[in-house]
């Protein structure tokens, strides 16, 4: 937890950054977040949002409700865009994105690293009235 508590800071209940975890009988099921998509000021109406949901809790529809919840709180904010980073192969994330209005822009090609190997990251975007 000590090591979190930095990425922790960059969330506030309110405002465009944003995190919302489910949870059943106190463990943690997944999480959804918006946070800050550039540094410079011109980007500030555009987020990026990021899921995750414990292997074992999928199909729950769990990422639907926690993706809606952040989206309608995020509603009242002077957002114009969603971006969202899927690692390659996720079916099941790719449809999630999908389903929620994300359409794919394109495909950065092995530029993530995680368990000693790179990854290719499809990139989508969604409209925030």
């Amino acid at each position: 937890m000590e090591g979190r508590r930095p990425w922790l800071g960059q969330f506030a209940p309110t405002g465009r950054y944003r995190i919302l975890v489910a949870e059943e009988d106190g463990h943690a099921l997944g999480w959804a977040n918006s946070r800050r998509f550039q540094e410079r000021a011109a980007y500030d109406p555009t987020v990026e949002t990021s899921i995750y949901l414990d292997p074992q809790r999928r199909g729950r529809r769990i990422g639907t409700a926690l993706y809606t919840a952040l989206f309608e709180l995020l509603r009242a904010e002077d957002i114009h865009r969603a971006i969202g980073g899927v690692t390659l192969p996720n079916d099941a994330s790719v449809a999630l994105h999908r389903k929620l209005g994300f359409t794919p822009v394109g495909v950065l090609r092995e530029v993530g690293r995680k368990f000693g190997r790179w990854w290719d990251v499809a990139w989508f975007q969604k409209e925030l009235p």
